[in-house]
């Protein structure tokens, strides 16, 4: 089974916390909603977890190879 994160908002809701960086990437506790998000999911049987990105995709593609190397 694979997944699909829809991350591709601008976060409006969320200024001045995103005028610097994507909503996903917005941390509660020192973990963004993006580790939240990809941590249940690999608890899941999923085999590939997609993610749509658009605002900041770059910071996005480097948190997930950052956090996530071994298993991208």
């Amino acid at each position: 089974m694979n997944a699909l994160i829809l991350a591709a908002g601008l976060g409006t809701r969320l200024q001045p916390l995103t005028n610097s960086m994507p909503k996903c990437l917005v941390e509660i506790n020192g973990k963004s909603m993006l580790e939240f998000w990809i941590d249940k999911l690999q608890l899941s049987q999923i085999n590939e977890i997609f993610i749509n990105t658009h605002h900041f995709s770059e910071l996005v593609q480097e948190r997930v190879k950052t956090t996530y190397s071994s298993k991208v």
